[in-house]
């Protein structure tokens, strides 16, 4: 089964869709998953009205499933690009707004929330996943000097962790959405402390 035959966003994608949102429930019981265009799927022609580009679709697929009423304002989320060549998945925020920047820091820098954080990241990062989302070059005035880690996490300007693959065998199946929540389950502490320290 191609990208392509899963894009077309029928009855296949909306069953996957569902399936995956009854396990993800099982170990993140607050996460939703709208089995919907615009819900926990993005679209996949483009808006083309602007831009040089003209090719009226995307080569992806997107998937999101978030905590909270509102997917535009969820803090931390749980992402899945499909493309034909592979897979990328992870949690998190792409970009933290003004307000949430500031609560982020300072909840690194306390003692509590800070020290928990350090160890989440360390533990995300011996399981072989990536942690991105440092930006800034210099740590931020008036906050006290921490570890590496946490220095360095103060130069972020977002976090998330990731994990990519080719596609997998279990790809078109029934089994892919159990070896997406086998993957998720690893990330889910950092959404976790995004969720209750920033939301």
């Amino acid at each position: 089964m191609g990208v392509a035959k899963f894009a077309g966003f029928g009855p296949g994608t909306s069953k996957f869709l569902r399936g995956l949102g009854d396990k993800l429930v099982v170990i993140a019981p607050g996460v939703r998953a709208e089995p919907r265009i615009n819900g926990s799927s993005y679209r996949v022609d483009r808006d083309v009205r602007f831009s040089k580009d003209k090719t009226p679709y995307k080569d992806h697929i997107d998937l999101m499933f978030w905590e909270g009423e509102d997917r535009k304002r969820a803090i931390s989320s749980l992402f899945l690009r499909i493309r034909a060549g592979g897979i990328e998945m992870g949690v998190g925020v792409h970009d933290f707004e003004k307000g949430s920047m500031a609560r982020f820091r300072e909840r690194v820098d306390d003692a509590k929330s800070g020290a928990a954080l350090e160890k989440l990241v360390g533990k995300v990062e011996k399981a072989g996943l990536s942690v991105q989302g440092e930006h800034y070059k210099r740590q931020p005035k008036g906050v006290e000097s921490h570890s590496e880690l946490r220095v360095r996490l103060m130069r972020h300007s977002s976090l998330s962790c990731s994990y990519r693959s080719s596609l997998p065998k279990e790809f078109g199946s029934a089994a892919f959405a159990g070896w997406c929540v086998k993957h998720w389950e690893k990330m889910l502490p950092l959404n976790g402390w995004l969720v209750r320290e920033i939301g």
